[in-house]
C-alpha cells in the first residue's frame, strides 16, 4: 500500500513527556505514521517505558464458551451462520468447565481470563449463566473479561454487579471502512455498546484488525477514533487478519509486516497508558516479527493454542521467545510463564 506523507506537523507531534490527550487530529495521527520506522520505534519505546514496567507482558487465555452459528455477517468471521468454514456449532459451555479452564490457564501463567460467546447480542438466561462464569474466574484468582456482543445499558451493569473486569468490543477497523466488513450492524451500535459498558464502571478492551484491505488512512482514522473516546481503553487488541477459509476475506493479501509493526507503535504513542494486545495472527508471526511488536510498544498477548476458533501459538514456543528476549510475564517472576 501507498505510504503516507509526512505531515509538515511532524517534529510538534506528542513527546513521551506531553499529558494524555483525546483531541487528536487526523493529520497529527498521518504524521506519526509517517514516521521513518527507527524514529517511530524509538518514540514508541519511550512512551511505553514511561507508563509500563520494560520487558513485561500481560498474559492472557481466551476461551469460546459459546462457539458458532452466529447471525452478524462479519466478513473476517468463521463463526458466522453464513459461511460455509466446516465450524462445529456448539452451545455455551457449563459452569464447571469454565471453572477448570480458569484454573487451568492460572497455573500455566495467564493473569486475564476471556470468555467469547457468538453472539450477536446475549440473552437474559444465558446472561445469568455467564455471570456464574465470571465469579469463577474471579475465585479462580484471574481478572474477567468477556466478549458477547452488543449490551443494553442494563446487561452492562449485570456484568458488574456479577465481577466482571473488562468487556471487549472491537470497532475492528475506521468508521468510513466498516461498511465493506459489516452490515448487520453499524458503527454506532458498536460505541453504543462502549458507552454502556462505560457507565457500567467496567473497564474497555477495544481495538481493531489490520490486513482487511483497508487503506493506511483506515487505520489512522481507528487509532484516532479510539484514543479519542472520552477514556482510552485500558486494553488495545491489535489482530493481524487470519484468513479462513469459506470467509470472504479468505484470499486477502497479507499485510506488510512493518505496517502492523507501525499500526502498534502508533497505538502505544496515542494511548500510552494502556495495554497494547498482539492479539490475533501470532501463529502465522515469525519470532523476529514478534520481538518488533514488542519493542514498538505491545505488552500484552493471548497465552494459549486457541483464539476462539483459530490457532496461536503453543505454549512451548511462547516460553522459548520469552526466553530468547529475556521478557517477563506479569505476576510472575522474570522469564517464567507457567511450568
Amino acid at each position: 500500500m501507498p505510504r503516507m506523507k509526512p505531515h509538515p506537523d511532524v517534529d510538534r507531534v506528542q513527546s513521551d513527556s506531553d499529558p494524555i490527550r483525546h483531541d487528536w487530529s487526523l493529520d497529527e495521527v498521518r504524521a506519526l505514521f509517517a514516521l521513518p520506522f527507527a524514529d517511530l520505534i524509538l518514540r514508541a519505546q519511550r512512551a511505553h517505558r514511561a507508563h509500563h514496567a520494560p520487558n513485561t507482558v500481560q498474559m492472557s487465555t481466551l476461551l469460546s464458551i459459546k462457539t458458532g452459528a452466529c447471525p452478524e455477517d462479519c466478513a473476517y468471521c468463521p463463526q458466522s451462520v453464513r459461511y460455509d468454514t466446516g465450524l462445529a456449532a456448539r452451545s455455551l459451555m457449563e459452569v464447571a468447565a469454565v471453572r477448570e479452564c480458569a484454573a487451568a490457564a492460572r497455573a500455566a501463567g495467564a493473569t486475564r481470563f476471556c470468555m467469547g460467546a457468538a453472539y450477536r447480542s446475549p440473552k437474559a438466561r444465558d446472561l445469568k449463566v455467564i455471570a456464574e462464569m465470571i465469579r469463577a474466574v474471579r475465585e479462580a484468582g484471574l481478572e474477567s473479561c468477556a466478549t458477547l456482543g452488543m449490551l443494553t445499558p442494563e446487561q452492562a451493569a449485570e456484568l458488574k454487579a456479577a465481577g466482571l473486569d473488562y468487556y471487549n468490543h472491537n470497532l475492528d477497523t475506521s468508521a468510513e471502512f466498516y461498511g465493506e466488513i459489516i452490515t448487520t450492524r453499524t458503527y454506532q451500535d458498536r460505541l453504543d455498546t462502549l458507552q454502556a459498558v462505560r457507565a457500567a464502571g467496567l473497564k474497555v478492551c477495544c481495538g481493531g484488525i489490520v490486513g482487511l484491505g483497508e487503506s493506511p488512512e483506515d487505520r489512522a482514522q481507528l487509532l484516532r477514533t479510539l484514543a479519542n473516546l472520552p477514556e482510552h481503553p485500558e486494553s488495545v487488541p491489535i489482530n493481524r487478519l487470519v484468513r479462513v477459509p469459506g470467509t470472504p476475506l479468505a484470499d486477502r493479501p497479507d499485510v506488510d509486516p512493518f505496517d502492523f509493526v507501525r499500526t502498534i507503535a502508533v497505538a502505544r504513542l496515542l494511548m500510552p497508558r494502556a495495554h497494547v494486545r498482539l492479539s490475533a495472527g501470532r501463529d502465522d508471526m515469525s519470532d523476529e516479527l514478534q520481538a518488533l511488536c514488542f519493542l514498538a510498544g505491545a505488552n500484552s498477548i493471548f497465552y494459549g493454542e486457541r483464539l476462539l476458533t483459530t490457532g496461536n501459538p503453543d505454549v512451548e514456543r511462547d516460553r522459548r521467545l520469552f526466553a530468547r528476549l529475556g521478557l517477563t510475564a506479569e505476576g510472575h517472576e522474570a522469564g517464567r510463564i507457567g511450568t
